[in-house]
């Protein structure tokens, strides 16, 4: 898969891009990342990438001139992949989006500065508005990233267990079960006996149960979302019993 991320500083994604999975996967011809930097489209002598904004108000806006040249010169026109504006008015980026893109076999990724983009790089060049997250950035470029690397991992062979991106927390639509390792006992607390067992049905009963439980204390509202199987709803009527049985016996009614 292909990304081509524009940036004005594409130095600073350079260190993430080339270490650990996505150095190696990319050593494997498994991804292709192309960092374009949007200030050398710019044709003035200053190579100038933001002016101010019409009508007034602080800070300045990235002009269209550059943005459009880099990604028709890179890219064509009309762009034949999806291009993505990382942006705080975007869709809020999750582990389905994460999914859609993976099967996408180029996206391009327009990464900003200053106070915003010239509103006709929205309007005529952009084919969708992602955001990381209900915050704001000073650049693109940490969301950029973010987005290749849950992108990535979904690809086969990115990662050295073909089923590993599988239980992640939100991939299955649940928050991921506890993971434990050696020593089995570490400062008096042991691992739980199921995993030492060799059970593998008791294991992965015992981990989907964790991973309801987590889901069901930590977020709650994911739960809304599962088709549930009759022995889950089960089990979490009997856990939300046991949480407000305890949070009675506290006289704590907010764990609830």
């Amino acid at each position: 898969m292909r990304f081509d991320v524009f940036t004005l500083l594409p130095e600073t994604l350079s260190p993430y891009l080339n270490a650990s999975i996505l150095e190696k996967a990319a050593a494997r011809g498994l991804i292709e990342v192309h960092l374009h930097n949007i200030r050398d489209y710019s044709t003035d002598r200053h190579h100038t990438t933001d002016d101010m904004p019409y009508g007034g108000g602080g800070g300045m806006v990235m002009k269209p001139e550059p943005v459009f040249a880099a990604l028709e010169t890179a890219i064509g026109s009309p762009p034949q992949c999806p291009v993505i504006l990382l942006t705080p008015q975007g869709r809020v980026f999750n582990q389905a989006i994460a999914a859609e893109l993976a099967a996408c076999g180029r996206i391009a990724l327009i990464s900003g500065r200053y106070e915003g983009f010239d509103e006709r790089i929205r309007q005529n060049l952009v084919t969708d508005e992602i955001s990381i997250g209900d915050y704001v950035l000073t650049g693109g470029e940490l969301p950029a990233l973010i987005l290749i690397d849950a992108i990535a991992r979904l690809l086969p062979g990115v990662l050295g267990d073909p089923t590993g991106a599988e239980d992640d927390s939100h991939a299955s639509g649940l928050l991921e079960y506890p993971h434990y390792t050696r020593p089995s006992e570490f400062r008096g607390w042991r691992v739980p006996e199921v995993l030492l067992s060799g059970d593998h049905g008791k294991i992965e009963r015992w981990r989907r149960e964790q991973s309801l439980l987590r889901t069901l204390h930590k977020r709650p509202d994911m739960l809304q979302k599962m088709k549930l199987q009759e022995w889950e709803r089960k089990f979490l009527a009997k856990a939300e019993k046991t949480m407000r049985v305890q949070a009675c016996s506290t006289g704590d009614e907010n764990e609830i």
